[in-house]
């Protein structure tokens, strides 16, 4: 297997693809994970990234949002307002911007390493 065969379920992933075939939907809506692959037929419905990747989004849109802040804060001072017109509109923005990705990631890694389904309560 070479490098780039490995890592094409998860770029696939990141693009909303089908890790197992990199051409069919991987969702259904936003975040609703498709049933079956369009393209494969590969039954989709029993992975489940839980909440890993809002958590992976948190600390990344976290540590951007608040370091900025901070340094924004500590340079120049700026009125109350400013810091939230500019820093919670691109938290949201950041937010919904990398949720996508970071679950088709999350799928792809649950199924590159061949996780046991989910279990249901």
């Amino acid at each position: 297997m070479t490098a780039s065969e490995g890592l094409a379920p998860f770029l696939a992933g990141a693009r909303g693809r089908c890790p197992a075939c990199s051409q069919g939907a991987l969702f259904e809506g936003f975040l609703r994970v498709a049933r079956t692959c369009s393209a494969c037929g590969r039954d989709l419905s029993a992975n489940d990234s839980g909440d890993g990747p809002a958590v992976f989004v948190i600390l990344v849109v976290g540590f951007i949002a608040v370091f900025g802040a901070l340094i924004t804060e500590v340079l120049y001072q700026p009125p109350v307002w400013v810091p939230l017109a500019v820093w919670i509109p691109l938290a949201a923005g950041l937010s919904l911007a990398l949720l996508r990705p970071m679950k088709g990631l999350m799928i792809a890694a649950h199924l590159r390493h061949r996780a046991p389904p989910a279990r249901q309560p």
